[in-house]
C-alpha cells in the first residue's frame, strides 16, 4: 500500500502532462506537432525494427566512455587541487575559464580536428562532464573537517594511504553529487556531437528526420532522449545508495 501511495505522488503529474499532451494534440494538422499518438507509434516501430536500438546503443557506448574518462580525470585533479593548496591557487583561472567555454561551441572544431568516429564524440562529452566532477571534487575535499586532517598527521598516515582512507571517502557525497549534474550534461552534449558529421546514433536520427521533414520521427528521437536521461537519473540514484549508504541514512539526509 505505501509503495502504491508512493508511486502515485510521485507520477501523478507525469500523467497528467502526458494525458494533456494527448488531448491536445489528437488530430492535429499541424506539420510540425503530431499527434502524440502518431509519435509514440513511429518510435515503437524504429525501435521494433532494430533503427533506434542501434543508433541508442552507439549513443550510450560514447556517452558511457566520455563520463568514465571525465569521472577518472575529474576525482583525481580534484582530489589533489582540493587537498594541494598552491596547486589550488594556481589552477583556479585555467579552471574557470575552461569551463566557461560553451561545450557545444567546440564540437564543430573537435570533430574538425580529430576527424569523424567515436573519438571526437567521447572527448567532447569528456570535457563537458568533467568540470562539474572537478568543482564537486574539490569542494568535499575542502569541507572535510579539521580535526580528521589533524588526525591524519598526527599519525603520519603514509600520503597514498591517507587520500584512500581519508580524502576520498570523505569527499565522496560531493563527488556523487557532481556525477548527478554532469549525467545530464552528458546526455546533451551526447546529442548535440552527433549532429555534425555523424551517419549514425540519436542525435543523427534527430537531424537526419528533421532534415527531411518527419517531424514524428524528430519528436520520436526527443521523447526516446528525454525518458534515457530519466532512467540513466534514477538508476543512478539507486546506485550511489549503496556507497554512500552511510551517508543517507546518517544526519539530515535520513529524514
Amino acid at each position: 500500500m505505501r509503495f502504491i501511495r508512493t508511486t502515485a505522488e510521485k507520477c501523478w503529474l507525469v500523467v497528467v502532462l502526458v494525458l494533456l499532451w494527448w488531448f491536445t494534440s489528437a488530430g492535429s494538422e499541424n506539420v510540425f506537432f503530431p499527434p502524440l499518438a502518431t509519435i509514440l507509434e513511429t518510435l515503437w516501430r524504429d525501435l521494433a525494427n532494430g533503427l533506434l536500438i542501434g543508433y541508442l546503443g552507439f549513443s550510450l557506448g560514447n556517452l558511457l566512455l566520455g563520463l568514465t574518462f571525465a569521472i577518472v580525470i575529474g576525482v583525481a585533479l580534484g582530489l589533489l587541487i582540493g587537498e594541494i593548496r598552491w596547486l589550488r591557487e594556481a589552477l583556479d583561472p585555467f579552471v574557470n575559464f575552461a569551463r566557461s567555454v560553451p561545450q557545444a561551441a567546440l564540437v564543430p572544431l573537435i570533430v574538425g580536428t580529430f576527424g569523424l568516429g567515436p573519438g571526437p564524440k567521447i572527448y567532447t562529452i569528456a570535457f563537458a562532464c568533467v568540470f562539474p566532477i572537478l568543482l564537486n571534487t574539490i569542494d568535499g575535499v575542502r569541507g572535510i573537517e579539521p580535526t580528521i586532517r589533524r588526525f591524519g598527521k598526527v599519525y603520519r598516515i603514509p600520503p597514498a594511504r591517507y587520500f584512500r582512507r581519508v580524502v576520498l571517502p570523505g569527499a565522496l557525497p560531493q563527488i556523487f553529487a557532481g556525477i548527478r549534474v554532469a549525467l545530464p550534461i552528458g546526455i546533451t552534449v551526447m546529442v548535440v556531437s552527433e549532429l555534425f558529421a555523424a551517419n549514425r546514433g540519436v542525435g543523427f536520427y534527430i537531424l537526419n528526420s528533421s532534415s527531411t521533414f518527419q517531424m514524428a520521427q524528430t519528436w520520436a528521437g526527443a521523447v526516446l532522449v528525454g525518458i534515457i536521461g530519466y532512467a540513466i537519473t534514477l538508476i543512478f540514484s539507486r546506485i550511489e545508495r549503496i556507497p554512500l549508504r552511510w551517508y543517507f541514512t546518517s544526519g539530515a539526509m535520513a529524514k
